[in-house]
């Protein structure tokens, strides 16, 4: 006879080998605190409703908390043999408190007692993950007050194409992160649907009262359907893709780093407390810090897409496949929390090389735009202003000469339309004041962006 708890149409145990493969309880081990608070809410609802006496009710509650203590004392050893958390947990309460804890159970199963787990879990991430993702947010924000008029080279393609500000280009990475930050709280509204009372995958029999399981546990709706309560994971799919659009947001933000740390561009220099140094070479400052956060991306996406191709094929309702989720989740949620406070602190211990970001914007001709539409305000059709400039560009490049460095004789030999005032036009400083439209690079439109990025997060 199988001693497991599920065994009495079982005559022999399970393999050695296939319990070890069939156990969990390595790694959803970490869901003990929001099984054990899942169980109280449904003890609590059983003894209300009259299901299991009142005694029994307070033994159990009592029983579970104090698994719930000496689980955090760390004086709980969980046993392979009972498979995963749940089962321990069932295991340890019915040896201390006897009769009374083989009644919890009841009216449950374990399929609806992990999917209200794992919600939970979910609602406890989103919100963890929120609070470091505002964290860094915060931390971009003050870097680009302080540097609303550092002017810097925009890029694209890598070429360098017009000027900005790093205040500018900071926000656009807080503007990113901040949808993630939305995307976060979808993740954690489509799991904030209580599924306890779904049984297996056909409800039970006994008369649950599910809405006062619900508002024990700060869910603020009931899954209207027990099978799909069972066999859904979208609410997990949903957290990891976050937290792969999270990843990949952080791994530009890297790449960025990681390139404007080179002497070659030399925008940045990062702390030594998030820099590593080499075993073979002295001289060596590296970025390994952003490196690492650029490569984890790759393991999130993953997660995502072991999760996705576990689920595809699945029939209604539970299968043993969906056992699967729980170390996606989880590694996506480590990796991410392990990441966002990292780029927080080699954010804020950068030191930012002005004076070669505003080098760097005056070489490559990132005034060459703005010399179009000086031409374009005078009335010239932008396209053939368009023209003139390319054979401006071409000119410097054979003089090397910059565009500004030009004299006015310079440029009116290729159109006379360009006049003293030009020079007040193409200047650094003029490219980027000009740019006064909401979400350009001018220091007020900035300043306002900061602004509604601050009351953002105040939300």
């Amino acid at each position: 006879m199988s001693k497991k708890m599920w065994g009495g149409r079982f005559a022999t145990e399970t393999d050695a080998l296939a319990a070890g493969f069939h156990s969990s309880i390595s790694f959803d081990s970490r869901l003990y605190r929001v099984d054990i608070m899942g169980s109280m809410a449904h003890a609590k609802m059983l003894g209300a409703a009259g299901i299991i006496s009142e005694a029994d009710n307070r033994a159990i509650i009592a029983g579970l908390q104090g698994i719930l203590d000496d689980i955090e004392a760390g004086k709980v050893e969980f046993n392979e043999h009972d498979e995963d958390i749940h089962m321990n947990i069932e295991r340890l309460l019915t040896e201390r408190i006897g009769e009374a804890g083989k009644r919890l159970h009841t009216g449950r199963s374990r399929n609806d007692q992990v999917a209200l787990d794992v919600r939970m879990f979910l609602k406890d991430s989103c919100n963890s993950t929120d609070a470091l993702l505002r964290e860094l947010i915060d931390a971009l924000c003050e870097i680009s007050e302080d540097n609303l008029n550092t002017i810097m080279p925009a890029y694209t393609h890598l070429q360098k194409a017009q000027p900005t500000t790093l205040a500018h280009h900071m926000m656009a990475y807080a503007q990113m992160f901040y949808r993630d930050v939305l995307r976060f709280a979808n993740a954690k509204l489509a799991a904030d649907m209580m599924p306890l009372g779904s049984g297996a995958l056909c409800a039970t029999t006994f008369p649950l009262n599910r809405d006062m399981v619900a508002s024990e546990l700060g869910f603020s709706a009931l899954t209207p359907n027990s099978m799909d309560a069972v066999a859904d994971r979208d609410c997990v799919l949903d957290y990891i893709y976050a937290c792969a659009v999270c990843a990949m947001h952080l791994s530009r933000l890297s790449e960025e780093i990681v390139l404007w740390s080179t002497g070659e561009f030399g925008f940045i220099r990062l702390s030594d407390a998030y820099s590593t140094g080499s075993s073979i070479m002295p001289q060596k400052k590296n970025p390994d810090m952003a490196e690492l956060i650029r490569g984890k991306t790759g393991r999130v996406y993953g997660d995502l897409m072991a999760l996705l191709t576990a689920l595809k094929g699945l029939p209604l309702a539970y299968n043993k496949d969906m056992q699967e989720d729980k170390e996606a989740l989880f590694d996506a949620h480590d990796t991410v929390s392990a990441c966002l406070p990292v780029m927080t602190g080699m954010l804020k211990t950068a030191d930012w090389r002005k004076d070669n970001m505003t080098k760097a914007a005056g070489l490559g001709f990132t005034n060459a735009t703005d010399a179009a539409d000086y031409l374009a305000k005078k009335g010239m059709p932008f396209r053939d202003a368009h023209e003139v400039v390319g054979k401006l560009v071409l000119y410097c490049e054979q003089s090397g000469k910059a565009i500004d460095a030009l004299t006015l004789e310079d440029l009116q030999s290729l159109s006379p339309m360009f006049e003293e005032d030009v020079f007040d036009s193409i200047s650094l400083e003029a490219c980027v004041q000009r740019r006064a439209v909401f979400g350009g690079p001018n220091p007020k439109s900035v300043q306002k962006h900061i602004a509604i990025m601050k009351e953002c997060l105040r939300k």
